[in-house]
């Protein structure tokens, strides 16, 4: 019994768009990738190419105006960091009592608490700096002598807004086994918060408290509205009057300024970032 020949198989030819859609997907990741890094050479060509590199270096990269400027950058670096630290402490013992406030069990606490961290983070911090340079005097008959007391208390309202939010998470973030094991040894309620319940909260909250002091290191800019006396310059006044002086090089003083916060908060920002890592590690173990 014979049986047909069979009909010759025929391949249909493989069309452009089928052969993009069996492309692997690390091929399109790796042609998406190359794309990405051309078109990022070519932004970076045209700007390179549009700048006035003459003009750049004369008013921001002038070495000689740079130069003048070094022997203030020491003691205004310890000016800024004078202010940010008071700034915290201040920031930092409010907000601990703001964040207990908020988890109280007396609603009169409460509402304070909310009522003023919700002022306070919705109001800039130019405002409260220049409330306590001209409307306190003002409305109180008094002037705060001390500048530094007086940038860590403007400072300090605003950031403890948001450390009293801060620490509240980390707060109700302890785990309730901890403070059920405290109170059954006889540990008063008082005593669980202040010896068990906030240093755990300190621990969780590390990284974005870090956070914080880098805001406030930035914020510290604002504090030159409250007059400087020629002592008290921060990082940020050497910028303006470097601007304001017309000599040449003036944008050097704001790139000064501008590196000198910079080995403050980059420090500050590995911090944080070493602070998280650590402490996920922990929670791991």
């Amino acid at each position: 019994m014979t049986t047909p020949d069979a009909a010759p198989s025929t391949v249909a030819p493989v069309t452009a768009v089928e052969a993009r859609t069996r492309m692997s997907p690390r091929k399109r990741a790796k042609i998406s990738r190359g794309i990405q890094y051309g078109l990022l050479v070519v932004a970076v060509v045209i700007l390179a190419v549009a700048i006035d590199w003459g003009r750049v270096g004369d008013q921001i990269f002038n070495v000689e105006a740079a130069q003048d400027l070094l022997p203030k950058i020491p003691q205004a670096f310890l000016n800024t960091l004078t202010y940010t630290a008071a700034a915290f402490a201040v920031g930092l013992s409010l907000g601990i009592v703001l964040a207990l406030m908020k988890l109280s069990s007396v609603g009169v606490y409460r509402w304070l608490a909310t009522a003023y961290i919700e002022f306070f983070r919705g109001i800039p911090a130019l405002l409260v700096v220049i409330a306590f340079a001209y409307a306190v005097p003002i409305a109180l008959g008094v002037s705060i002598p001390s500048l530094t007391l007086k940038a860590a208390l403007a400072l300090g309202m605003v950031s403890a807004a948001y450390i009293a939010e801060t620490l509240r998470a980390g707060i109700e973030a302890v785990p309730p086994g901890q403070i059920e094991a405290a109170r059954s040894l006889g540990m008063s309620h008082s005593r669980t918060l202040v010896t068990v319940v906030i240093p755990q909260a300190f621990r969780i909250v590390l990284p974005p408290m870090t956070n914080e002091i880098i805001l406030l290191t930035k914020d510290t800019s604002l504090i030159y509205l409250m007059g400087l006396l020629p002592t008290q310059f921060d990082l940020t006044k050497i910028g303006r009057d470097a601007l304001s002086s017309g000599s040449g090089g003036g944008l050097t003083g704001l790139f000064v300024a501008g590196l000198g916060y910079l080995c403050i908060t980059i420090p500050l920002g590995l911090l944080a970032r070493w602070l998280e890592k650590r402490t996920g590690k922990g929670s791991r173990s």
